[in-house]
């Protein structure tokens, strides 16, 4: 379904996607569009996009998911942005109520959920978009997550929202040389890593630092890195770590993404190894001109030399000695990432009402089901499933 519409002399075609089969079909506009945009994140590639709505769709029997990817092109049928929907469905007695966010709500593993839009057309994409979901009649609110910049200043220009804080991100601009980089570190952080060096060889150990890229590599990799993880997340005694990849689901879904990207040459699995045993291990993606860091584990044997540290130290010279200029250390706050000096980059989230009186009840009462004040079990448990039974 197709919809034309000019905004200040800027004509634009939306074009709605609703399967994993249609989105495959979109590769060549998304590779358009990454070079217009300069994307650097793993989070909006055409993989990453097809490996979620392959594995995170549709999980609870309680809530029926609709991928709804917009798709707008200019007057010359160039992509000049992707905005992906996920729609759900949540029945309970005889009400029904729908709502809509960007595609990756999932327990973690999706980091960043900004859409893909190129530069100079933030107002006007946003303008058709928001014209199209309007033609919708069934939703009651849509989640804008993870905007930052002019798209979100966008967002507010003609739209009733509710803005929202959201954890920031942290990049570090790389120079030419480790040297420059460790000389423009804050002592502690220089004292950090010469105690993790110093330490191992103190005591007799020497490290050989691997990268995993290739399929079959990063297939082995991403076993121990799974085993890293859940060791790490179940240390006691320290600052608490979640194991992200508890689910079944989560775990299939991250080996089906690391190996759609390592064709593409995108995966980095770091890995230190010790005595012949991988004792650290992150996973990092190499999109256009920078690294993003991804998840890390470690054995907890070993935690006393800093091993983990030790790993994003090599990794980032291992980006500096390629040309990389960037390495982002992604969303979240805490002192791994802070202590590397690092430029801070703010997102945003927005809720956006339908402007009718049953969507703001249904709003209403989903805002108090996720809050966990009371509301009777009917209504609370189909509007409290935020994250959906992801096991």
């Amino acid at each position: 379904m197709n919809l034309k519409q000019a905004y200040g002399g800027t004509a634009l075609t939306v074009q709605v996607v609703n399967s994993v089969a249609e989105l495959r079909k979109l590769a060549p506009d998304y590779r358009r569009l990454h070079e217009a945009v300069d994307n650097t994140s793993p989070f909006a590639l055409l993989e990453w996009h097809i490996a979620w709505s392959s594995h995170f769709m549709n999980l609870d029997p309680h809530i029926e998911d609709r991928l709804t990817v917009l798709v707008v092109r200019n007057a010359e049928g160039a992509c000049v942005a992707v905005v992906p929907f996920v729609f759900s469905r949540r029945n309970f007695g005889p009400f029904t109520v729908v709502s809509g966010e960007l595609l990756g709500a999932d327990p973690s593993t999706t980091e960043s959920r900004g859409p893909l839009v190129e530069p100079g057309y933030e107002i006007p994409v946003v303008r058709a978009v928001r014209r199209r979901l309007y033609q919708e009649r069934d939703w009651a609110w849509i989640h804008w997550a993870g905007v930052s910049g002019t798209l979100s200043d966008a967002l507010t220009v003609d739209g009733d929202l509710e803005m929202q804080p959201e954890a920031p991100g942290y990049v570090i601009d790389l120079p030419s040389t480790w040297a420059d980089f460790r000389r423009g570190l804050k002592r502690n952080i220089r004292e950090s890593l010469r105690h993790c060096y110093n330490s191992l060889e103190r005591d007799g150990h020497r490290f050989e630092f691997e990268v995993a890229r290739e399929p079959g590599d990063v297939r082995r990799a991403v076993d121990r890195f799974l085993e890293l993880h859940r060791r790490r997340a179940a240390m006691s005694g320290t600052i608490e770590h979640a194991d992200h990849f508890v689910s079944q689901v989560s775990r299939r879904f991250l080996y089906a993404v690391c190996q759609e990207l390592a064709v593409r040459g995108s995966v980095r699995v770091f890995q230190l190894r010790i005595a012949d045993d991988i004792v650290a291990s992150r996973i990092g993606f190499v999109i256009g001109d920078t690294l993003y860091f991804y998840y890390s584990g470690f054995d907890p044997t070993w935690a006393k030399y800093g091993v983990m540290t030790t790993t994003v130290a090599e990794a980032l010279k291992y980006a500096i000695y390629h040309g990389l200029k960037a390495a982002n250390l992604s969303r979240g706050t805490d002192p791994s990432k802070t202590r590397w000096g690092p430029r801070v980059v703010a997102f945003a989230g927005a809720m956006e009402q339908r402007r009718r009186l049953s969507s703001r009840i249904a709003y209403s009462c989903y805002r108090i089901a996720s809050s966990g004040k009371f509301l009777p079990g009917w209504i609370s448990r189909p509007l409290g499933r935020a994250r959906r039974a992801w096991s």
